[in-house]
Protein backbone atom coordinates (compact mmCIF):
# COMPACT_ATOMS: atom_id res chain seq x y z
CA UNK A 1 0.00 0.00 0.00
CA UNK A 2 3.01 2.49 1.09
CA UNK A 3 4.28 2.06 -2.37
CA UNK A 4 1.39 2.78 -4.32
CA UNK A 5 0.74 5.67 -2.10
CA UNK A 6 4.94 6.49 -3.37
CA UNK A 7 4.00 5.83 -6.83
CA UNK A 8 0.99 8.01 -7.27
CA UNK A 9 2.53 10.78 -5.56
CA UNK A 10 5.64 10.48 -7.98
CA UNK A 11 3.24 10.67 -10.64
CA UNK A 12 1.48 12.86 -10.20
CA UNK A 13 4.34 15.55 -9.17
CA UNK A 14 6.03 14.22 -12.47
CA UNK A 15 2.86 15.14 -14.47
CA UNK A 16 2.81 18.87 -13.68
CA UNK A 17 6.89 18.92 -13.71
CA UNK A 18 6.44 17.62 -17.49
CA UNK A 19 3.48 20.89 -17.84
CA UNK A 20 5.96 23.41 -16.61
CA UNK A 21 8.63 21.92 -18.93
CA UNK A 22 7.00 21.23 -22.11
CA UNK A 23 5.49 25.33 -21.54
CA UNK A 24 9.20 25.85 -21.15
CA UNK A 25 10.63 24.43 -24.66
CA UNK A 26 7.68 26.25 -26.32
CA UNK A 27 5.52 25.39 -28.90
CA UNK A 28 8.34 25.81 -31.54
CA UNK A 29 8.96 21.72 -31.48
CA UNK A 30 5.44 20.86 -32.41
CA UNK A 31 5.70 22.97 -35.59
CA UNK A 32 9.34 21.85 -36.36
CA UNK A 33 9.81 18.34 -35.35
CA UNK A 34 13.11 17.01 -36.27
CA UNK A 35 14.89 13.87 -35.63
CA UNK A 36 16.31 14.98 -32.90
CA UNK A 37 13.56 16.19 -31.30
CA UNK A 38 11.36 13.01 -31.61
CA UNK A 39 14.43 11.45 -29.81
CA UNK A 40 14.73 14.05 -27.60
CA UNK A 41 11.18 13.66 -26.69
CA UNK A 42 10.98 9.97 -26.27
CA UNK A 43 13.96 9.91 -23.78
CA UNK A 44 12.21 12.95 -21.65
CA UNK A 45 9.38 11.15 -21.40
CA UNK A 46 11.35 7.77 -20.40
CA UNK A 47 13.31 9.37 -18.10
CA UNK A 48 9.28 10.89 -16.70
CA UNK A 49 8.27 7.82 -16.95
CA UNK A 50 10.95 6.09 -14.64
CA UNK A 51 10.96 8.63 -12.34
CA UNK A 52 6.97 7.90 -11.84
CA UNK A 53 7.39 4.30 -11.54
CA UNK A 54 10.79 3.31 -10.25
CA UNK A 55 10.57 3.82 -7.08
CA UNK A 56 13.49 1.58 -6.22
CA UNK A 57 16.08 4.43 -7.40
CA UNK A 58 16.11 7.86 -5.73
CA UNK A 59 13.78 10.36 -7.40
CA UNK A 60 16.55 13.23 -7.10
CA UNK A 61 18.69 10.99 -9.90
CA UNK A 62 15.79 11.25 -11.78
CA UNK A 63 14.80 15.06 -11.69
CA UNK A 64 18.17 15.77 -11.88
CA UNK A 65 18.79 13.91 -15.65
CA UNK A 66 15.28 15.71 -16.24
CA UNK A 67 16.47 18.83 -15.72
CA UNK A 68 19.74 18.03 -17.40
CA UNK A 69 17.57 17.52 -20.23
CA UNK A 70 15.58 20.42 -20.19
CA UNK A 71 18.43 22.70 -20.07
CA UNK A 72 20.53 21.23 -22.84
CA UNK A 73 17.37 21.93 -25.22
CA UNK A 74 17.05 25.19 -24.07
CA UNK A 75 20.56 25.93 -24.68
CA UNK A 76 20.29 24.44 -28.13
CA UNK A 77 17.25 26.57 -28.86
CA UNK A 78 19.07 29.74 -27.90
CA UNK A 79 22.10 29.29 -29.99
CA UNK A 80 20.08 28.03 -32.95
CA UNK A 81 18.77 31.36 -32.79
CA UNK A 82 22.02 33.01 -32.38
CA UNK A 83 23.52 31.41 -34.68
CA UNK A 84 22.47 30.46 -38.34
CA UNK A 85 25.23 27.79 -38.79
CA UNK A 86 24.55 25.58 -35.47
CA UNK A 87 20.65 25.72 -36.26
CA UNK A 88 21.30 24.15 -39.42
CA UNK A 89 24.14 22.02 -37.92
CA UNK A 90 21.11 20.49 -35.52
CA UNK A 91 17.86 20.39 -38.09
CA UNK A 92 20.09 20.08 -40.91
CA UNK A 93 19.10 22.40 -44.43
CA UNK A 94 16.61 21.33 -46.79
CA UNK A 95 17.15 18.97 -50.04
CA UNK A 96 16.17 19.19 -53.37
CA UNK A 97 14.80 16.02 -54.49
CA UNK A 98 13.24 16.84 -57.35
CA UNK A 99 14.29 20.08 -59.76
CA UNK A 100 11.99 20.54 -63.54
CA UNK A 101 10.24 16.84 -62.90
CA UNK A 102 13.64 15.01 -62.59
CA UNK A 103 14.15 12.87 -59.97
CA UNK A 104 18.03 13.55 -58.58
CA UNK A 105 19.04 10.26 -57.19
CA UNK A 106 22.29 11.62 -55.49
CA UNK A 107 20.10 13.30 -53.15
CA UNK A 108 17.34 10.78 -52.83
CA UNK A 109 20.00 8.35 -51.43
CA UNK A 110 21.64 10.65 -49.58
CA UNK A 111 18.44 11.27 -47.56
CA UNK A 112 17.53 7.68 -47.66
CA UNK A 113 14.28 8.30 -49.37
CA UNK A 114 12.86 5.61 -51.64
CA UNK A 115 11.04 7.03 -54.94
CA UNK A 116 7.78 5.03 -53.74
CA UNK A 117 7.83 7.55 -50.54
CA UNK A 118 8.62 10.34 -52.86
CA UNK A 119 5.73 9.50 -55.05
CA UNK A 120 3.47 8.98 -51.95
CA UNK A 121 4.34 12.42 -50.62
CA UNK A 122 3.86 13.63 -53.94
CA UNK A 123 0.37 12.31 -53.97
CA UNK A 124 -0.60 13.46 -50.46
CA UNK A 125 -0.29 16.74 -51.80
CA UNK A 126 -2.35 15.98 -55.10
CA UNK A 127 0.52 16.12 -57.48
CA UNK A 128 -0.32 12.60 -59.72
CA UNK A 129 2.34 13.25 -61.69
CA UNK A 130 6.12 13.83 -61.68
CA UNK A 131 6.11 16.10 -64.61
CA UNK A 132 3.78 19.06 -62.18
CA UNK A 133 6.77 19.10 -60.23
CA UNK A 134 9.36 22.09 -60.85
CA UNK A 135 10.92 21.54 -57.70
CA UNK A 136 10.41 19.55 -54.26
CA UNK A 137 12.22 19.99 -51.53
CA UNK A 138 12.87 17.34 -48.62
CA UNK A 139 12.56 19.86 -45.12
CA UNK A 140 14.43 19.10 -41.34
CA UNK A 141 10.99 17.95 -39.93
CA UNK A 142 10.46 14.76 -42.63
CA UNK A 143 8.05 16.59 -44.78
CA UNK A 144 8.23 17.47 -48.60
CA UNK A 145 7.50 20.77 -49.95
CA UNK A 146 6.23 21.05 -53.46
CA UNK A 147 6.35 23.51 -55.78
CA UNK A 148 4.72 22.60 -59.55
CA UNK A 149 4.40 24.53 -62.73
CA UNK A 150 2.73 27.58 -63.08
CA UNK A 151 0.58 25.98 -65.42
CA UNK A 152 -0.62 23.11 -63.11
CA UNK A 153 -1.20 25.74 -59.64
CA UNK A 154 -4.30 26.83 -58.71
CA UNK A 155 -5.85 29.52 -60.17
CA UNK A 156 -6.01 32.73 -57.59
CA UNK A 157 -8.47 35.46 -57.22
CA UNK A 158 -5.52 38.14 -57.78
CA UNK A 159 -5.06 36.15 -61.13
CA UNK A 160 -8.56 36.72 -61.98
CA UNK A 161 -8.47 40.72 -60.75
CA UNK A 162 -11.33 39.86 -57.51
CA UNK A 163 -10.83 42.15 -55.23
CA UNK A 164 -9.33 40.40 -51.86
CA UNK A 165 -11.48 40.43 -48.50
CA UNK A 166 -9.78 40.84 -45.23
CA UNK A 167 -9.45 37.31 -43.93
CA UNK A 168 -12.09 36.53 -41.00
CA UNK A 169 -12.87 33.25 -38.81
CA UNK A 170 -15.46 31.09 -37.60
CA UNK A 171 -16.45 32.72 -34.24
CA UNK A 172 -18.37 30.51 -31.72
CA UNK A 173 -21.13 32.70 -30.29
CA UNK A 174 -23.66 29.80 -28.79
CA UNK A 175 -22.47 26.58 -27.11
CA UNK A 176 -24.41 23.98 -25.18
CA UNK A 177 -27.17 26.48 -24.95
CA UNK A 178 -25.30 29.38 -23.35
CA UNK A 179 -24.18 32.58 -25.09
CA UNK A 180 -20.88 33.95 -25.54
CA UNK A 181 -21.04 37.75 -25.36
CA UNK A 182 -17.10 38.01 -25.55
CA UNK A 183 -17.37 36.67 -28.79
CA UNK A 184 -20.36 37.66 -30.12
CA UNK A 185 -19.19 41.40 -29.54
CA UNK A 186 -15.93 40.73 -31.18
CA UNK A 187 -17.79 40.62 -34.92
CA UNK A 188 -19.40 43.59 -33.56
CA UNK A 189 -23.00 41.99 -33.38
CA UNK A 190 -24.90 42.61 -30.55
CA UNK A 191 -27.80 39.64 -28.82
CA UNK A 192 -30.91 41.37 -30.68
CA UNK A 193 -28.70 40.55 -33.92
CA UNK A 194 -28.75 37.07 -32.77
CA UNK A 195 -31.64 36.62 -31.19
CA UNK A 196 -33.89 37.68 -35.02
CA UNK A 197 -31.38 35.84 -36.83
CA UNK A 198 -32.32 32.52 -34.55
CA UNK A 199 -35.89 33.53 -34.87
CA UNK A 200 -35.99 33.31 -38.90
CA UNK A 201 -35.26 29.97 -38.41
CA UNK A 202 -37.44 29.04 -36.19
CA UNK A 203 -35.67 28.81 -32.83
CA UNK A 204 -36.67 31.36 -29.61
CA UNK A 205 -34.92 30.11 -27.24
CA UNK A 206 -30.83 29.70 -26.30
CA UNK A 207 -31.55 26.29 -25.13
CA UNK A 208 -32.01 24.59 -28.10
CA UNK A 209 -28.94 25.10 -29.31
CA UNK A 210 -25.45 22.89 -28.90
CA UNK A 211 -24.18 25.28 -31.27
CA UNK A 212 -23.94 28.27 -33.25
CA UNK A 213 -21.27 30.19 -34.93
CA UNK A 214 -20.86 33.66 -36.88
CA UNK A 215 -19.18 32.53 -40.37
CA UNK A 216 -16.63 34.52 -41.80
CA UNK A 217 -19.24 35.82 -44.50
CA UNK A 218 -20.89 37.03 -41.35
CA UNK A 219 -24.06 34.66 -41.87
CA UNK A 220 -25.24 32.54 -38.66
CA UNK A 221 -24.31 28.79 -38.38
CA UNK A 222 -26.65 26.94 -35.78
CA UNK A 223 -26.57 23.21 -35.00
CA UNK A 224 -29.52 22.65 -32.85
CA UNK A 225 -29.64 19.25 -30.05
CA UNK A 226 -32.78 18.32 -31.86
CA UNK A 227 -31.56 18.04 -35.14
CA UNK A 228 -34.22 15.93 -36.80
CA UNK A 229 -31.99 14.09 -39.44
CA UNK A 230 -32.97 10.99 -41.75
CA UNK A 231 -31.15 7.71 -42.21
CA UNK A 232 -30.81 8.13 -45.96
CA UNK A 233 -27.11 9.09 -45.70
CA UNK A 234 -26.22 5.74 -43.33
CA UNK A 235 -24.19 3.54 -45.70
CA UNK A 236 -23.12 1.12 -42.91
CA UNK A 237 -24.91 -2.26 -43.09
CA UNK A 238 -24.04 -3.40 -40.05
CA UNK A 239 -27.68 -4.04 -37.85
CA UNK A 240 -25.89 -3.10 -34.47
CA UNK A 241 -26.93 -0.04 -32.04
CA UNK A 242 -23.36 1.47 -32.78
Amino acid sequence: MQESLVVIVRAVITFFVLLLYARLIGKSQIGNFTMFDYINGITIGSIAATLATDISSKALVHWLALTVFLILTLILQWTGMKSRFLAKVQDAEPVVLMEKGKLLEENLKKSRITKDQLMAQLRAKNIFSPVEVEIALLEPDGSVSVSPYSSFQVVQKKDLNIPPKAAKLTTEVVMDGKLIDQNLSQRNKDQDWLMEQLQTQGINDLREISYAAILPNDTLYVDKFDDQVNDEMNISDYPGPY
